[in-house]
């Protein structure tokens, strides 16, 4: 079994994740823009590639593919998952299973706004959510939200242009600076049409992250909920396994009709009244997955087994409770 991570970045932890649970005849194979990416540390095999909107990326990549007789492929980079989702045949056809969920479901995802709406179609919360600076404004004089408000890319990845407005005045400032730093980022080559900007109302209660796993069919068969602590970056920082049915509900109706594969990173945080709103979805390891693995979780595993035509047992993907991790910081060598 080889398998091959695709914009492997910082995420060390997952390659490692999946290096135990591999013998040690397989192979772990990573990519990067740069060869001083800390995760390519992790691998066996480490190759540079150009920038995944380069016109060859993915020619190098299938090429990649047939030296190092991959098996499957993961992606770690939200960038990056509508391209491969775009290119899955062309990867199924030489052998390789791209653990990447259909075109669809990448939309749904990667744009916020399309998160919104399908999630309450689905008869879920989400947060109150414009994408226009003279809507925003008018739901204001109606009273419909007030500030503080959250601003956000509507084609966004990790913390990128994350604001928090607190007046007027504020709304217009940064509404018009984070639309020019969108066009100057790589954002704006992610980004459709001239609507770059989501205005939410800004939630103040608990917040959660669910690992929504589906097989490799998009059938789901098991969530697991993290209470985040603290946050970093944009990432969860510190984060405790909870045991929260209502909130297991719900990444089991989003699972179950999403039909992602693999796992699905979600956001929930509460609202004053104690609603549950659903903030994102990404179809991919996020940085929230080591909670869950270290409280039992073996979804690398269950990945591995399902490749293999092998049966998941349910309790592996069952996180003990009550567990607690936080995240440190340590040096690594670049070899």
């Amino acid at each position: 079994m080889n398998i091959l991570f695709t914009c492997a970045g910082r995420r060390t932890y997952l390659l490692k994740y999946f290096k135990e649970n591999l013998t040690e005849r397989d192979k772990i194979v990573a990519t990067d823009m740069q060869l001083s990416a800390p995760a390519l540390q992790a691998a066996d095999v480490k190759i540079q590639v150009p920038a995944v909107y380069d016109p060859n990326y993915i020619d190098i990549t299938l090429d990649i593919c047939k030296e190092q007789k991959i098996d499957a492929l993961l992606c770690l980079n939200d960038l990056e998952l509508p391209i491969l989702a775009e290119s899955k045949a062309r990867f199924e056809a030489i052998g390789v299973k791209v653990i990447v969920s259909d075109p669809q479901v990448i939309d749904i995802a990667f744009d916020k706004y399309k998160t919104v709406k399908w999630v309450t179609s689905l008869g879920l919360n989400a947060p109150k959510t414009y994408v226009t600076l003279a809507s925003a404004k008018e739901a204001l004089s109606k009273g419909k939200i007030e500030f503080p408000l959250f601003m956000k890319p509507r084609w966004g990845s990790g913390s990128i242009g994350l604001e928090t407005i607190e007046d007027m005045q504020e709304l217009d400032i940064y509404y018009h600076l984070l639309m020019k730093k969108i066009k100057k980022s790589i954002l704006a080559t992610a980004s459709v049409g001239d609507e770059y900007i989501m205005i939410q109302e800004k939630l103040g209660g608990k917040e959660f992250g669910l690992d929504v796993m589906n097989d490799l069919k998009g059938n789901n068969v098991a969530v697991s909920v993290k209470q985040k602590l603290a946050m970093r970056a944009g990432e969860t920082d510190k984060a405790i396994t909870v045991n929260l049915p209502e909130v297991r509900e719900i990444g089991v109706t989003i699972g179950c009709n999403l039909k992602h594969i693999g796992n699905l990173d979600v956001d929930i945080m509460q609202r004053a009244n104690g609603d549950y709103c659903v903030l994102e979805l990404n179809p991919r390891f996020g940085g929230g997955f080591p909670f869950s693995y270290e409280a039992g979780v073996n979804l690398p595993l269950a990945i591995i087994k399902w490749l293999r035509g092998d049966e998941v047992s349910a309790s592996m993907l069952q996180p003990e409770y009550g567990r607690m991790f936080a995240k440190n910081d340590y040096l690594m060598e670049i070899l």
